[in-house]
């Protein structure tokens, strides 16, 4: 069984977070928007909801996963096979009005995940929204990541019974102009 394999297992941890984050999204995704998905895994998350006329760019590093999305993938959506800890591959659709972080700050030492939320302005409209995610602890530091770079806290999950947490925040400072060649972390 590979990791994402829990995805389909009804009940499980993976299963559970994914419908938080869909149910955080759903809202966002109320209209034609630009979207940005970093280490997109299939695109499960995102593709299913995504309203038509959507740009968005998905970047995954397992070429299986990566092709497993480029295959669902509605026109207006470029799936890149490739490295989601630098921003070249963003530049089609930045700025973004959405942008998902899930399954990224749990896989980065803390310091790539301190750099990547505090480079977030430059990839995000103002008043972007992130989604993210974390498994175990870790979530507290993450939440204040965001508040010291500028993001407002709309939403948060950490259910008891279970190892995930999401997080939905808004940048509430100006962005920033897109930078190409930009590291923003590294799996760990």
């Amino acid at each position: 069984m590979r990791w994402h394999d829990e995805y389909d297992i009804p009940g499980s941890s993976l299963a559970r977070r994914l419908e938080v984050v869909r149910g955080f999204l759903r809202p966002l995704l109320d209209r034609p928007r630009r979207v940005i998905s970093m280490c997109a895994g299939d695109g499960r998350d995102v593709l299913p909801l995504l309203p038509s006329g959507s740009r968005a760019v998905l970047v995954e590093w397992d070429p299986a996963l990566a092709d497993r999305a480029r295959q669902s993938a509605p026109s207006g959506v470029t799936v890149v096979t490739g490295d989601a800890g630098i921003t070249d591959p963003y530049a089609s659709v930045a700025p973004a009005e959405v942008l998902l972080a899930c399954g990224v700050f749990g896989n980065i030492p803390y310091a790539d995940t301190c750099r990547t939320i505090e480079a977030l302005p430059t990839l995000l409209t103002p008043g972007g929204t992130v989604v993210w995610t974390r498994a175990g602890s870790g979530a507290a530091e993450v939440r204040d990541a965001f508040a010291r770079s500028g993001f407002e806290e709309l939403a948060f999950s950490e259910p008891a019974d279970a190892r995930f947490r999401v997080g939905l925040h808004r940048l509430r400072r100006p962005a920033k102009p897109f930078a190409a060649g930009v590291r923003l972390f590294t799996f760990v």
